[in-house]
């Protein structure tokens, strides 16, 4: 089993708020960070899935 520290839930709970579409802001708020780049660079973790939906959103939007 991996070792999971609360640490690690800060982690996952800022990538599953931004994957939802949670505000930035309102994310490093919660986060308390005093930076963005904090919220968004270290913190939220995407990977190419979240790439490919938010491309066929915008696909949707288009047609």
């Amino acid at each position: 089993m991996p070792c999971v520290t609360p640490h690690v839930c800060r982690h996952t709970f800022a990538s599953k708020m931004a994957r939802s579409g949670m505000n930035p802001k309102t994310l490093q708020l919660i986060m308390g960070h005093s930076e963005i780049g904090v919220t968004l660079n270290a913190y939220t973790h995407l990977v190419f899935v979240d790439l490919q939906r938010e491309m066929q959103e915008i696909s949707k939007l288009q047609s």
